[in-house]
């Protein structure tokens, strides 16, 4: 039997209004990812590729359509009811850092697992270990100003790691990086997904980053191409 996709995507749109105009960003999409896939949604500017990499996030909802992640429709769960998904589900990864100066890299990880009821043991316990996975056990008392771009986004993968979500998902991640810096990150989600066997989903308009994925998938004007 084939494995059930992770992600199941079924007559997904998205329309914007601006004024009086209706501006569709997705336009009946239907797509599967499976467990375990590095998949990268590429595509010119306004494809809607972050917009859909957003719904599939639940950061936002779609027009129509239907989102299955994990075998639960995500777009009929409520405001409360998908940010607690979000918080167990998915991790993200941004083009900026989002990491807070005044923290620590090891605070600026911790901070998703103060939500929850962890102890501080079990809490040391899994930054550790993210900080690890992303090569950064040594820089875990860095603040921000004290490490390199590279290192900072290395510190927000082991951030969006941390509560051990199944999907991860990364929009322009090496968009601020230099060539080496950039290489280091793709290189830590692609064992994301071949070692511990997470779903990434990734947008990128790099081909040289792209080729790091698994799978590429074409967005033209809001369609699948």
């Amino acid at each position: 039997m084939p494995e059930t996709p992770i992600v199941a995507i079924r007559e997904l749109s998205k329309v914007y209004q601006q004024g009086d105009l209706n501006v569709i960003a997705l336009d009946r999409i239907t797509l599967d990812i499976a467990a375990g896939e590095f998949l990268v949604l590429m595509g010119p500017s306004g494809s809607g590729k972050s917009t859909l990499l957003h719904i599939i996030a639940g950061i936002d909802r779609p027009t129509n359509g239907e989102v299955h992640v994990q075998g639960n429709d995500i777009t009929r769960l409520n405001e409360s009811e998908l940010a607690d998904w979000r918080n167990h589900n998915v991790g993200f990864v941004f083009q900026t850092f989002n990491l807070i100066p005044v923290l620590t890299a090891y605070e600026n990880v911790e901070l998703p697992l103060l939500l929850t009821r962890l102890s501080g043991r079990e809490r040391r316990r899994l930054v550790t270990t993210a900080l690890e996975i992303v090569g950064l056990a040594d820089r875990m008392k860095h603040l921000p100003r004290q490490m390199s771009g590279g290192q900072e986004q290395r510190t927000a993968i082991a951030r969006a790691l941390v509560t051990d979500p199944g999907l991860v998902v990364a929009d322009e991640p090496t968009g601020n990086l230099d060539s080496h810096s950039a290489h280091e990150v793709l290189t830590i989600l692609q064992s994301l997904s071949r070692d511990l066997h997470k779903t990434v989903i990734m947008v990128t308009h790099d081909p040289k980053a792209a080729a790091f994925g698994s799978r590429q998938v074409h967005l033209e004007k809001g369609e699948l191409t």
